[in-house]
């Protein structure tokens, strides 16, 4: 038995790079308002058409030590990156979720948020692609967890309207991405963990901020990316949101 689940282990790490190396493509294509189904994949520098041995996830990277192989330019790093995060985010939703359709809906959640993070990242925009693919994906998980519709019509208000609203009191507090995220998320998570995905955003953004504050590296005007923070929270709270939930109320009795 040990050894089967060291395969399926295996085989969702193999699963994952192959499905993160998917979204380098997305990561990459969307803002740049290209088709990520259409069209060979080729070298930003060059433009040289890559064969299919090239794009073997995280295998071409170390064969090619990093560089095209026919301008020999640097590769960036982030995509080989990404690939082992995907290879890792699929053995954690085996790990947490067992053998249950869960573990597919949280790894597409997963990787749609990751999606989400490098994009928020490298535009400060969150494609509304995106929000409507979370949408969907979010819907079959709040039947699969057999959610009432008032909690996640709750979960889909709970922090969308108070966001709106503070946009109104402050211009710019929120992108409209963020509060779409947040809306769609809902549905999947309820009020309650919704509530937990806002608060833990908001805890590592706020975290980075006073970073980038005291290092100088942005004024009290500027602004981040909060798209990343958000699917860490949404993320967290909904592999781990009963049990943070249950952890804090413990803590305060």
């Amino acid at each position: 038995m040990d050894s089967i689940i060291i395969l399926i282990y295996v085989y969702m790490f193999l699963i994952g790079m192959c499905v993160a190396s998917f979204m380098n493509v997305v990561i990459d294509r969307v803002p740049r308002n290209e088709s990520f189904v259409k069209g060979r994949s080729h070298c930003d520098h060059c433009g040289e058409t890559l064969k299919w041995y090239d794009l073997i996830p995280i295998v071409s990277y170390i064969f090619l030590r990093g560089k095209c192989r026919y301008c020999h330019t640097s590769i960036p790093i982030r995509g080989f990156l990404i690939e082992i995060f995907g290879g890792l985010i699929g053995m954690f939703c085996f790990y947490r979720f067992g053998f249950s359709i869960e573990t597919i809906l949280m790894f597409v959640i997963a990787m749609i948020l990751l999606a989400i993070t490098m994009i928020d990242f490298d535009t400060m925009i969150i494609p509304d692609g995106l929000n409507i693919a979370m949408f969907i994906v979010s819907i079959v998980l709040m039947y699969v967890r057999h959610m009432s519709l008032l909690e996640s019509i709750m979960g889909m208000f709970c922090i969308s309207v108070p966001m709106i609203l503070l946009n109104v009191l402050i211009a710019e507090s929120f992108g409209g991405g963020d509060i779409k995220l947040m809306f769609v998320s809902g549905i999947a998570l309820g009020w309650k963990y919704s509530l937990l995905a806002a608060f833990i955003g908001i805890l590592f953004a706020g975290s980075y901020s006073i970073y980038l504050l005291v290092s100088k590296k942005i004024d009290k005007k500027g602004h981040i990316a909060f798209g990343p923070y958000l699917s860490i929270g949404i993320f967290i709270a909904l592999s781990y949101g009963s049990e943070i939930i249950s952890w804090y109320l413990n803590l305060m009795m």
